[in-house]
Order: C-alpha cells, then sequence, then structure tokens
C-alpha cells in the first residue's frame, strides 16, 4: 500500500498558526487568572472548591468547571465580623483592622441591615453590655470604660445594645431583682449601679422619703405581710423585704373642723380640733379618713360633693323647691338655711346626707303648708310660712339627725307656669308700685313738716333774739346814762366848789355845753366827715382887722 504524504503549503502553514494562537488566547484567557493582594480566587473543580489568596498569578488546571473573583473584606478598627463553615457549621468572629480572606466553604453572615461588616461597641464609665452564649446559657457581662467590643461567634446582645447605669445620688435608690434566685436587693447612693448576668430593675430609682414633724411612712414587711408606720426622723430607704406603701401626711385640725377615722375592725372615731390631744395626728396603719358624700346644688341634683374634714361652724345653704298653693298655682321658692352641726355621732348615725335629708325635709314641710293656701295669701305671709317650717317643726327630725337649723327664710318666689307668671309679675308690680307711690307721698308730707316746723323754729329764735338784744340795748342806754349823769354831777361839783360861789347855775350849765361841743369837733375832725355849724352853735363873729398902710 503506498503511504500518502501530506506536504504542508504555505497556506495550511498559515491557518494552522491562526488556530494554534487562537485556542492559546482563548486556555490563557480562561485558564490564567491574576489575583491582587485584596483579592480572592474561587476555582470550582469537579469535586472541591478551592480559594486562593492574592497577590498571585495563577494557571487553572482544565478540571476547572467555574471560578469566581472576589473583593476581601476590609474591617476596620472598630469592625468585626462573623464567618460561618458552611460544611461544619462552625462559626468565629474576626475582629479589625485587617482583611479577610475567607476559606473554602467559609460565609460572612450578614447583620440585620444586610451589611457584612458589624460595628463594634465602646463603653463608657457608665455604660455595660450583657452578651447571652446560645450554647452555654451563660450571660457574660462587660463594663466601661473600653473599647471595641465584640460578642463572641454564638452570642447575641440580650438588652438589645448597650446599656446605661443608674447613677444615684446620696437621696435616691432602687430595688434589683435576681431572676436566677429572685432575690430583691436595695441599693443607694452614692454610686454607680450595673446590673448582674440576671439581674433586672425594678421600676425607676426613686426617691427617699423625709420623715419630719409632718411625715410619715407607711410600709409593709413582704415576709411577713404585716404594716408599720414609721415616724421616726431620718432619710427612709426601704429595706430588701419591705415595699413602701404610703406616704402620709400629719392630719391638722383647726378649732372648728371634725374628722372621722375608721380603724381596722370597722369602727369609727371622731377627731375633733378643739380636742388638744386630736387637733394633729398620723392615721394609724389599716385605718382611713371616712369620706362623706353630701348631695349638693339648689335642688340637691348632683350627689357628688365629698367632704374628708367637717367645718362645724354655722354656715348658710340655699334651696330650691316646687310646691302649689290651693288655687293650684305651682310656685318655685327660693331661700336659705343658716344651720350647723351639733351632734356629729348622732349625724353619721342617722344619715349618709345631711344636706340633701335637710333640704327633702323642708321641701315637704313647704309642700305640706303652702298647699293649704291660695295665692294671695302666700304673697301676704310667705315669711310667716317659713317660720312655720322651722320652727313649729316638732317631729325632731334635725335634732334626730344633729343638726340645727338657727334660721330658716324664703328669698325669692315666681311661677313655674310663663302665663301665670305673667299676670303674677304685674300684681307685683302694681302692688310695688303702689308702695313706692305711698313712700313718696309719705316722704313729701315729711320734708313739708319739717319745713314748717323750720320756720318755725326760726322765727321763735329771731324772737328771742330781739328781746335779748332790745334788753341789752336798755341796759347798754342805763349805764351810758348812768355814766354821763355821774360825769355831770362831778363837773357840777367841782366847778361850784372851785368858784365857791361865782357863777350860777345856768353859766356853768352853758360851759358844759361848750366843752361837750369841742369833744364833738375833736371827734369829728378825725374822720372824713363834714359838719356844719351855725354861728350861734359855735359863737363865732365875724370881723375885719384889714389896715391901710400909706
Amino acid at each position: 500500500m503506498d503511504v500518502v504524504r501530506f506536504i504542508p503549503t504555505a497556506a495550511t502553514c498559515y491557518v494552522t498558526a491562526i488556530i494554534l494562537t487562537f485556542v492559546s488566547a482563548v486556555y490563557l484567557f480562561r485558564y490564567l487568572k491574576f489575583v491582587n493582594k485584596d483579592q480572592q480566587l474561587i476555582v470550582n473543580g469537579l469535586t472541591e472548591k478551592t480559594i486562593v489568596n492574592g497577590p498571585k498569578i495563577l494557571f487553572l488546571p482544565l478540571t476547572t468547571r467555574s471560578t469566581e473573583l472576589c473583593q476581601v473584606l476590609s474591617l476596620g478598627s472598630t469592625e468585626y465580623c462573623i464567618i460561618k463553615n458552611t460544611l461544619q457549621g462552625e462559626r468565629r468572629v474576626e475582629v479589625g483592622p485587617k482583611l479577610i480572606f475567607l476559606k473554602a466553604y467559609d460565609k460572612i453572615i450578614p447583620c440585620p441591615y444586610q451589611k457584612t461588616c458589624r460595628k463594634a461597641f465602646s463603653l463608657k464609665a457608665n455604660e455595660y453590655i450583657r452578651f447571652l452564649d446560645h450554647n452555654t446559657g451563660k450571660v457574660r457581662v462587660l463594663r466601661g470604660e473600653r473599647g471595641c467590643v465584640v460578642p463572641g461567634p454564638e452570642e447575641v446582645v440580650v438588652d438589645g445594645d448597650k446599656c446605661q447605669a443608674i447613677d444615684l445620688q446620696i437621696f435616691e435608690y432602687i430595688k434589683i431583682k435576681d431572676k436566677k434566685s429572685g432575690a430583691v436587693r436595695v441599693e443607694r447612693g452614692e454610686q454607680l449601679v450595673f446590673l448582674g448576668p440576671f439581674e433586672e430593675f425594678l421600676g425607676k430609682k426613686q426617691t427617699a422619703v423625709e420623715i419630719d414633724e409632718e411625715t410619715a411612712v407607711l410600709v409593709r414587711n413582704k415576709r411577713d405581710g404585716q404594716q408599720h408606720l414609721v415616724t421616726e426622723k431620718k432619710l427612709f430607704i426601704p429595706t430588701n423585704d419591705e415595699e413602701l406603701l404610703e406616704v402620709r401626711k400629719l392630719q391638722k385640725l383647726a378649732d372648728y373642723e371634725a374628722c372621722i377615722v375608721r380603724n381596722k375592725n370597722g369602727k369609727d372615731s371622731v377627731y375633733f380640733g378643739s380636742n388638744k390631744d386630736q387637733r394633729s395626728f398620723f392615721l394609724e396603719p389599716y385605718s382611713q379618713l371616712v369620706t362623706l358624700k353630701w348631695s349638693r346644688g339648689r335642688r340637691r341634683e348632683y350627689r357628688d360633693l365629698l367632704l374628708t374634714k367637717l367645718d362645724l361652724r354655722p354656715m348658710y345653704m340655699s334651696f330650691e323647691f316646687n310646691c302649689r298653693t290651693s288655687d293650684n298655682v305651682e310656685l318655685i321658692l327660693e331661700g336659705s338655711f343658716f344651720w350647723e352641726i351639733v351632734n356629729l355621732p348622732a349625724m353619721l348615725k342617722f344619715t349618709n346626707d345631711t344636706t340633701g335629708d335637710i333640704c327633702n325635709h323642708a321641701r315637704s314641710r313647704f309642700i305640706e303648708l303652702v298647699s293649704q293656701r291660695t295665692l294671695m295669701e302666700f304673697m301676704q305671709s310667705f315669711n310667716v310660712i317659713a317660720e312655720e317650717v322651722h320652727q313649729e317643726d316638732k317631729s325632731g327630725f334635725y335634732g334626730q339627725r344633729g343638726v340645727k337649723i338657727h334660721s330658716l327664710e324664703v328669698t325669692g318666689y315666681h311661677c313655674a307656669d310663663p302665663s301665670t307668671a305673667t299676670i303674677l309679675s304685674e300684681i307685683i308690680q302694681e302692688t310695688t308700685n303702689r308702695v313706692n307711690r305711698l313712700q313718696q307721698q309719705e316722704s313729701e308730707n315729711e320734708v313739708q313738716l319739717k319745713e314748717i316746723r323750720g320756720d318755725i323754729d326760726e322765727e321763735k329764735a329771731r324772737s328771742e333774739l330781739l328781746a335779748i338784744q332790745t334788753q341789752n340795748s336798755s341796759a347798754k342806754a342805763e349805764m351810758e346814762g348812768i355814766a354821763e349823769a355821774q360825769r355831770v354831777r362831778t363837773f357840777l361839783d367841782t366847778l361850784s366848789a372851785s368858784l365857791e360861789g361865782g357863777l350860777d347855775l345856768p353859766s356853768i350849765i352853758n360851759m358844759w355845753k361848750t366843752l361837750r361841743k369841742e369833744d364833738a369837733l375833736k371827734a369829728i375832725s378825725t374822720g372824713n366827715a363834714r359838719v356844719y355849724f351855725t354861728p350861734r352853735d359855735a359863737s363865732i363873729s365875724i370881723e375885719s382887722h384889714e389896715h391901710t398902710t400909706e
């Protein structure tokens, strides 16, 4: 058999070179890998998976099914991540700063926010964190100050995040319960309080009670269940077995006040402020102040007046009733009581609504008495009816309930029916106008009478004045006459004695008259008046004494 030899030609060699070059390029592109420092190459073979860490140049075997070039996770100084081996199920924690090169079948467990790296915890001096290990059930507690705190691979944060320690001042405290043993302890300031592995706070921090003269504390012992009252003056903080039930203030009563205390046996005791031993006290354990529930409102329609202290002084209380007269006119009466509590034990024994009972009984009496009178009779004697309701009540209703009614008066009334009220208003208006007119006329008559009496008194006074003036004038004239006569007598006697009978009586009288004229001229000359005298009056003569000188 002849052998045929193939002698390649130039074209064949060229094609072959091209094919070899293409195959080599495909091989290099598929099986030659370049891995950087921060990368990993995941190689999936036929039966196994391997990881190649960079930096590296790698020729892959022909049995490689697929490859994946991944970026390496870079952790900072306060970051960490949790890695799980999917074949063995084990977990481990990697803490930065570093690059995380995963092993074959490793997987980073993302956090709830779909992030592969997690933020480490940084604790201050007043912070702490608790981790629970799911494998062992142990709780690990870490306190500050420390940085980069990370949980273990199987640990979770118990409280969801780091916690703040409770800072207590000297007057503060807090209760802590250990859920493992059930024991309760009390921590008081000044300090920072951190919880243990199985502890929890029972409420918030509390302020201690300052016990003084006006403050006490009611405490229950949780071991024996008994209550006791602490009155010792101090800063009170309960112990581990004590529970603070109530802060009680000193009950203080004025001289006119009283209160009712009910003890654990249900017996009521009355305390009066007028008694020295009862005017201030603390409520004993199992005791309480009795609250009275009285009615209020003008018709006592609301029973919601709560009283723990009673005022024993007399007081006013208003009321409003509906009643009907014998001529079938419905009236609405308005008035007031002036009353007081005189026997508190009796009141507690017979009624639990003192004001309601008083008003209801008075309303019954008013309805009974008003129904026996017509409208006109009622209008003329409604105050008398009020006195009969109060003073002629022989039932002893008020005294039995320990109260005394000092006075009861009707301050107003009106008709319930609008038409009747209009007529009644007109009657009242006319009566009022008549009374006003009578009072006005009486006032005018009284004014006139006062004016007449004033004129009479004025004339009497004037007559008395004239009589006194006349009497004074007569007395003055008499005195002046006596004085003048005495002067004349003295002048005549003195002149006659000095002249020894040289002049007769008419000459002496003329001389006296001349002297009197001189006195009159002197008196007139001191004023502005002009006086004219005749020559005869002044004895003046007119003569010419002119002389001619040659």
